[in-house]
């Protein structure tokens, strides 16, 4: 008898076990959010999480309930200028494309100050490799550390394709977007044309359109 309580016994708790660990009916999660959270997007309305009905938090309702905030009074815009990265994969096909860019989308009518100021990143930024005269012999050359910096006078280049290779860094160079905003590469790449290549600049072109002419056929 007591034998037959125990099986028993057994055959209730095994019985118990199997149900409350099934999958066809788990129990209720407390605060689900917590568990499964949900992503909004920042400029389309908000709507409470497992629900239909729309957001009524004051601080969203002000902006048709997108979750997205406005700036805090005093912030200083990371690109106050709006201009974008170049739409580019950096791929060798990205480069080849890069080099069809002759023309920067800065303000032609500020040309003097953006050079100027293309000059002083340069100098700050790239001349420790490419040289104060764009010739490949920087501090960091003629040291002996660092090597193979071509002289830009050598190079097949525009404004767009320095550009790129600013923002996506080519071969040895490495990228340099996170030291310089999109307005302040394309002040660079304005610079390095216009000081080193800018007798050169209408051949660049040119060479650069025969080359793709010839690699279309």
């Amino acid at each position: 008898m007591k034998k037959l309580t125990k099986y028993i016994l057994i055959a209730v708790t095994g019985s118990l076990l199997i149900i409350s660990c099934g999958k066809k009916k788990p129990g209720l999660v407390y605060f689900p959010d917590m568990y499964y959270p949900v992503a909004y997007d920042p400029y389309q309305e908000a709507v409470i999480a497992y629900g239909e009905q729309g957001t009524t938090v004051p601080l969203f309702a002000k902006q048709e309930g997108a979750t997205v905030l406005a700036p805090v009074p005093g912030t200083i815009s990371q690109n106050p200028e709006g201009i974008l990265p170049l739409e580019l994969l950096n791929t060798p096909e990205g480069y080849e494309a890069s080099k069809q860019i002759v023309t920067s989308p800065l303000d032609p009518a500020n040309k003097e100050k953006d050079l100027a100021r293309g000059k002083d990143l340069y100098v700050k930024t790239c001349a420790a490799c490419h040289g104060t005269t764009g010739d490949g012999q920087g501090n960091i050359v003629v040291s002996g550390a660092y090597s193979g910096v071509p002289n830009y006078k050598d190079r097949v280049i525009t404004v767009g394709s320095v550009y790129y290779v600013i923002e996506h860094g080519r071969n040895a160079m490495g990228s340099y977007a996170g030291q310089l905003l999109p307005g302040d590469r394309w002040r660079v790449a304005e610079y390095v044309m216009n000081e080193f290549k800018s007798a050169q600049a209408p051949q660049v072109a040119a060479t650069v359109q025969v080359a793709d002419t010839i690699a279309q056929k």
